[in-house]
Formats: C-alpha cells, sequence, structure tokens
C-alpha cells in the first residue's frame, strides 16, 4: 500500500500557474514545487514571474517564466503550447489572476460597461478559456487536473463589488460543468475558494496598510481570528494536484478562517 504521505507529492509533474508573480499566486506555485513539481508561471509582470521562477529554482525544481495576459485567448493557448513544448508535458493547471482594473468600490448602478467587462473577462472568461487550452493537451495526454480560484464573495451578496462576486460565482458553476465534461478525459476540475487574505489588490480596494492587517481578523468577524494567507491557500491546491484527491472533482474547497 502506498505510503499516505507518499500521494500528496508531485514528483515529474508539470503544472502552469497564472497570477503567478505574488500574492496567493506566488505562494501556490512554491507550494507546488516544494510539492516536487515543475513550474510554468505567467503573469503580466515579467520581472516578478522572473523572480518567483528563480524561487522554484533554489527548490531544486525546473522553473520557467512566460508574460501572459491571461484576457488574450491567443496567449493562453501559447502559455500552455509553452508548458508542453518546454517540459513534454502539462499535468495541472492553476487559474489564479485575477481582481480588477482601478480597484475603486462602485455599486451595480454606477458601474460603467468597461469595468463589468474587464472584471468579468479576467474573472471568469480567462477561467474557461485557460481550462479550454489545457484541457486540449490533456486530454491527448492522459489526462491532468485543472484547478480554478474562486473566492468567498461568490457566496453572498457584495456591494461596491459586484462584478467580481459575479465573475466568481461563475467560477463556481463553471468548476461544476467542467468536471462532468471533462472527467471521460481523466481530467478533474476542481477549485479553492479563499476568504480574506490581504493582498496588494485586496488593501488597496479597502484602502487599508499592512499596518491594519494584526487585526484584522477580528474586525472582520472571522472565528479564527485572522486574515490567512498564500501558506494558507497553497496547500489545498498541492491536495486537490496531486493523486490524494483522485476520487474528487467538481468540488470547491472554502478555506475561509471558519463560518461568522
Amino acid at each position: 500500500m502506498e505510503d499516505i504521505v507518499d500521494r500528496f507529492r508531485l514528483d515529474g509533474q508539470v503544472a502552469v500557474v497564472t497570477g503567478a508573480g505574488r500574492g496567493i499566486g506566488e505562494g501556490i506555485a512554491l507550494g507546488l514545487a516544494q510539492a516536487g513539481a515543475d513550474v510554468v508561471l505567467a503573469a503580466r509582470r515579467t520581472e516578478e514571474i522572473e523572480s518567483v521562477a528563480e524561487k522554484i529554482k533554489s527548490l531544486g525544481q525546473r522553473a520557467l517564466a512566460v508574460t501572459t495576459d491571461v484576457m488574450d485567448m491567443v496567449q493562453v493557448e501559447k502559455l500552455a503550447a509553452t508548458a508542453l513544448d518546454s517540459f513534454g508535458r502539462l499535468d495541472c493547471w492553476v487559474s489564479n489572476a485575477g481582481g480588477a482594473d482601478d480597484r475603486v468600490p462602485r455599486t451595480l448602478l454606477q458601474m460603467p460597461e468597461r469595468q463589468w467587462d474587464f472584471q468579468l473577462n479576467l474573472n471568469l472568461k480567462a477561467v474557461w478559456s485557460g481550462a479550454q487550452a489545457a484541457a486540449s493537451v490533456m486530454k491527448e495526454h492522459g489526462g491532468g487536473t485543472i484547478i480554478n480560484i474562486s473566492s468567498a464573495a461568490a457566496g453572498r451578496a457584495s456591494p461596491f463589488n459586484g462584478p467580481y462576486a459575479v465573475a466568481k460565482s461563475g467560477v463556481d458553476n463553471l468548476t461544476q460543468t467542467l468536471s462532468s465534461e471533462l472527467a471521460r478525459y481523466n481530467i478533474r476540475v476542481n477549485g479553492v475558494s479563499p476568504g480574506p487574505i490581504p493582498t496588494e489588490v485586496f488593501l488597496e480596494f479597502l484602502k487599508l496598510e499592512e499596518k491594519d492587517i494584526p487585526g484584522l481578523g477580528k474586525k472582520l468577524g472571522i472565528p479564527l481570528g485572522r486574515v490567512g494567507t498564500p501558506e494558507d491557500i497553497a496547500p489545498a491546491v498541492v491536495f486537490l494536484a496531486s493523486s490524494a484527491s483522485s476520487w474528487m472533482t467538481g468540488e470547491t474547497m472554502v478555506i475561509k478562517g471558519g463560518h461568522s
């Protein structure tokens, strides 16, 4: 019988992580590498993903930084092809890139069409195009895993942040539908839904500073008393990418410090 801990290892796997230059994406990329995967890092900021690539190489894993705008389907398809051409396989695709462009709170009545379209394209359409590009490769090579990063905002009203929450709600349904359609190809599709994690976007949107973080968890009513970190999300992604979750598809894991 295989050792239970070994089932969480990703040795020999190749993973793509979008939005991998900082925050949750960086944490996920490093976590996958620590579990044994080689990682292709994608984001628009080249310097950031190159920096993360160097950290992964220092762990003894291969890494490749590919400057990518995930809202451009051609670039997303090229990203999948680059992973296959460079490393010979594509086992895991993590759609993490997301957020907003100007980070200005608005009601839905105040929302300009351009802002609505931008957020839906970045936070939902890019997840679909990523899954399409990844699955096109995986189904020809024995299968794989697709992991979509959602948000706890998907399950509740989100005043002043409507398009983001609507998009993430769509991601949860997209995960379910993809899981049903792709199971025949041995491709599992799951999601991770983080609660409040003080990334750069999060702090700027709420007009907070680093000094506000220590007491933020209690202020937000999080039962465990603190906000999350990228290191809280990475283990869930490693689990979903590994054989430890081999009988799991179409599910979204909620990680938010408890129900308030």
